[in-house]
């Protein structure tokens, strides 16, 4: 990391703590200027979680929730699912946060499928892993059509509806950046390469530095392939953390996937004590930049 680089932080919050608490904590990094964005998922239960009985918010309920109650966040879902919902009701949820928080949408998406028992209990359909990719790419561009055209029909492989309209437009123009999540390298960085605006890289469970980079270096390829300057693609990556644990580990994690390209990185406390923003600020996000303008 030198002094020119410019290095994008932000935060994600579970959505198993209550949403008082999640609302604390995005009030709080709203006031914070080295916490540009903030997140949170798509789950409809809790995921790598023995016990799915917790709870858990909604995304998409809660994410225009906390647009309304924040005034500087770029915020989104790191990512919403493809399989949650038909692109056309994406486009339009997506859309009314971008109103509601005054054009400050970032359109988080992958292909889902990733939590069967998600499947069996809430009857979103399941599909093999090809399908799932196939269908991401033409949600992206059914959804970039529905932000941009008065109204769309579309005939695809798998999505055919007709004169479907999205009123109001995202405020955001052309379009609320494209944040594309996902990892499988025969397909999906692919459909990554042509569509996002930013990839997500998500270190789940435990992602390599390696890894990223060996992935990062596929999408400048398919970039290639299609005639697109791969600089055009920014790199995102997810670090969970404990504010109650040694902060050094992570503040060297934060500098190596720096090192090897990533421009956002997206810090997950696992809990969401009081002034957890300010710790993430001052005990991670500080330092590194710290050591970056002395480097």
């Amino acid at each position: 990391m030198t002094a020119n680089t410019t290095i994008h932080f932000g935060i994600k919050t579970t959505q198993y703590a209550a949403y008082e608490d999640i609302l604390r904590v995005w009030k709080e990094a709203d006031t914070i200027p080295s916490l540009e964005h903030a997140w949170l998922f798509d789950h409809p239960m809790p995921i790598f979680r023995a016990d799915p009985s917790g709870p858990c918010l909604d995304g998409w309920t809660l994410l225009a929730a906390l647009a309304a109650q924040t005034q500087r966040l770029r915020l989104g879902l790191m990512v919403a699912s493809n399989i949650n919902q038909t692109p056309q009701m994406l486009a339009k949820r997506a859309a009314t946060v971008d109103v509601i928080s005054g054009g400050r949408l970032e359109f988080g998406l992958g292909a889902g499928g990733g939590e069967q028992r998600e499947h069996l209990a809430y009857g979103a359909p399941s599909y093999p892993a090809g399908e799932l990719v196939g269908r991401l790419g033409e949600a992206c561009e059914i959804i970039r059509r529905m932000w941009t055209e008065p109204v769309v029909t579309y005939t695809g492989r798998y999505y055919q509806f007709t004169q479907a309209y999205c009123e109001p437009k995202p405020i955001q123009k052309p379009i609320p950046p494209f944040v594309l999540g996902g990892v499988g390298e025969q397909r999906t960085l692919r459909v990554i390469a042509r569509y996002a605006d930013v990839w997500n890289y998500p270190r789940y469970p435990l992602g390599t530095v390696e890894e990223f980079q060996h992935k990062s270096q596929l999408v400048d390829q398919y970039c290639a392939e299609i005639g697109r300057d791969p600089r055009t693609i920014a790199r995102s990556v997810q670090i969970i953390l404990d504010p109650h644990e040694d902060p050094a580990p992570t503040r060297a994690l934060v500098g190596d996937f720096i090192a090897a390209g990533a421009t956002h990185i997206v810090l997950a406390p696992r809990v969401l004590s009081e002034d957890v923003a300010h710790w993430v600020d001052e005990k991670i996000i500080q330092p590194v930049r710290a050591v970056g303008l002395r480097g």
